[in-house]
């Protein structure tokens, strides 16, 4: 996968994570609000993925 994939990829990870998260907040559900919150934790480690293949010129 190319930068923008990684990125884009990550950024709708983030978005859904953080749905879910406040979903879970919002009805008391600890499961829903953890998902949500490692669901972001992905999007970010994606967004990461898809800066340093930036920088590297997609070879990794």
């Amino acid at each position: 996968m190319g930068e923008i994939a990684d990125k884009a990829k990550g950024t709708a990870n983030k978005v859904a994570g953080a749905a879910k998260s406040a979903a879970g907040k919002a009805t008391d559900n600890e499961k829903l609000r953890r998902e949500g919150e490692a669901q972001k934790a992905k999007g970010n480690a994606q967004n990461a993925k898809g800066e340093i293949k930036g920088k590297m010129g997609n070879k990794v």
